[in-house]
């Protein structure tokens, strides 16, 4: 956990408000402080804005100058040039690049609140995304869409769920497309965290055939897992939120490696909340910090003499005299570790408000809803990073 508030977000940066759905804890990547209430914590993103997912400049071989005066190009053959559900004239009047942000998901939360989803900047995963296309590419390319799609035909299709589920990810996927083509045009129809049911359209995407069949593993790779994550959150929250609403659930360091600011955003878009990002923000002292140091006493107070004033102390603890001895050395948080119903109970009874209480350790979604009837602060669940279950999205083809 950390002491420090969310950092504010960026001149003009865009935010997405989800209507409907519960806060989602920090904004902006940012782990969230340990909270002194339940307040939401603020980040929003406004919708409808239609903002290139990527800046460039350079003149896509094969096209011609938007403002020419010569006569119209004959167009590429097509498989469809307008996507569907989209007015008359729509596909060949949008500026190719740019994405439409869709107004108004109506999306359900875990606490009936709004979510305020902030979206992660570009440059957090574009190297990731870059790094998963030089992976599937490897040395030669597509070979069988290379082999079986013309290289002038142009394609619309369609991201769709094939289960119903929360969606995180969008931004992503689109940047696997826009990487590998930056010519391909990307219309979400949701926003990253709207709950959408099995055979609902995500988004369209349009563009040369061969780099939306190309560019489609990475981009559902991504899109599939962060939601997977997202919706597993969700789930989870929605089942605390019932009994306790008071109660946040968060994740932990447990995420795979390279992906931690994608999956902790995934959970923020489930509903969820963030713990520390990393070593480095805020200080946790588990029982081999304790056994080396020599006590909890010996441990805070060490902590405190080398950490910033706005970094907060968390102690992690196994039984209620440890939970004493943390409170007696002034922790601003304690982690009630793999701690049964009635001794979670009497631990927080035990706080009384001095500590913000965390319980962690073998939490599931069966189990969650009575560890939060403790009336602890915080459920921290590893699994959601680290063994949620991928949403199954595919892309269609869209013919006609």
């Amino acid at each position: 956990m950390k002491g420090s508030r969310p950092a504010p977000p960026q001149a003009g940066e865009a935010r997405r408000k989800v209507p409907g759905t519960s806060t989602a804890g920090a904004a902006n990547g940012a782990a969230t402080s340990l909270p002194a209430s339940s307040g939401k914590v603020p980040g929003t993103r406004t919708a409808g804005v239609a903002t290139p997912i990527a800046a460039d400049s350079r003149k896509v071989p094969g096209t011609a100058p938007a403002a020419a005066s010569k006569g119209p190009r004959k167009a590429p053959r097509t498989v469809s040039r307008k996507v569907p559900g989209t007015p008359s004239g729509t596909a060949a009047e949008k500026v190719p690049g740019t994405v439409e942000r869709p107004v108004g998901t109506g999306v359900s939360g875990a606490e009936g609140a709004d979510l305020d989803l902030a979206p992660l900047p570009r440059i957090v995963y574009e190297s990731l995304v870059r790094r998963a296309l030089e992976e599937d590419l490897g040395r030669g390319g597509d070979l069988t869409t290379e082999a079986t799609v013309p290289a002038e035909l142009t394609a619309a299709a369609e991201v769709v769920a094939r289960a119903a589920g929360r969606i995180a990810g969008l931004d992503v996927a689109a940047c696997a497309f826009r990487t590998f083509d930056p010519s391909v045009v990307w219309e979400p129809c949701v926003a990253d965290g709207a709950d959408v049911a099995a055979g609902q359209v995500l988004a369209r995407v349009r563009g040369a055939a061969r780099s939306l069949l190309t560019a489609e593993r990475v981009a559902l790779n991504f899109l599939g897992h962060l939601s997977g994550v997202a919706t597993a959150t969700r789930d989870v929250a929605r089942a605390v939120a019932a009994v306790a609403p008071q109660a946040r659930v968060v994740d932990t360091r447990k995420t795979l490696p390279g992906l931690r600011a994608l999956q902790k955003y995934a959970v923020r878009a489930g509903g969820g909340a963030n713990h520390r990002q990393g070593l480095d923000d805020a200080v946790l002292i588990k029982d081999n910090h304790i056994a080396l140091a020599g006590s909890i006493a010996a441990a805070v107070a060490a902590c405190r003499a080398r950490a910033g004033h706005l970094v907060r102390v968390e102690v992690e603890v196994d039984d209620l005299d440890q939970l004493a001895a943390a409170l007696e050395a002034g922790a601003d948080a304690v982690l009630l570790d793999n701690m049964d119903p009635d001794t979670l109970r009497r631990a927080v009874a035990l706080v009384a408000g001095q500590a913000v209480t965390e319980a962690s350790g073998g939490i599931t979604p069966e189990t969650a809803p009575t560890v939060a009837a403790s009336g602890v602060d915080l459920l921290s669940i590893g699994w959601l990073t680290h063994s949620a279950r991928n949403l199954d999205v595919a892309l269609d083809v869209v013919a006609g």
